[in-house]
């Protein structure tokens, strides 16, 4: 098998309209939406960070409602961003609460608003590309 990397990563939301404008205001994700398939019946957006994608899909959400409080023990998606201070901001100008990385790397683990967890991870060479 040769892998290419992943093509979209899905994530259940109960509110398309209300989860795309928290991506794109709070993590800078780009809308995408227009390169979604039409003939799929149900809600969504396609959102682009860097050269991935995350599929926004608006369904019942089959996870258990007990998730760990800690973003870092739970599944997540992990994201390479150049600058945490930037995100910690927008995150506490919201009072989205976050939690930072145990491991002493610079990097917050915080959750949408459907409890999906995200891991961001600080990479200042990547300052360079903007």
């Amino acid at each position: 098998i040769i892998h290419g990397g992943f093509f979209h990563t899905g994530i259940i939301v109960s509110n398309n309209e209300r989860s795309k404008q928290f991506f794109i205001e709070v993590f800078d994700f780009i809308d995408e939406s227009h390169l979604r398939p039409k003939t799929l019946t149900f809600p969504g957006s396609f959102l682009k960070f860097g050269n991935h994608q995350i599929h926004l899909m608006e369904l019942p959400n089959p996870d258990p409602l007990n998730r760990p409080e800690y973003g870092g023990r739970d599944r997540h998606m992990a994201l390479w961003i150049h600058n945490i201070d930037i995100l910690k901001k927008r995150l506490e100008d919201r009072g989205i609460t976050y939690s930072l990385s145990s491991s002493g790397r610079r990097s917050l683990f915080c959750r949408d608003y459907d409890g999906n967890t995200f891991e961001f991870v600080e990479d200042i060479s990547l300052s360079n590309q903007k």
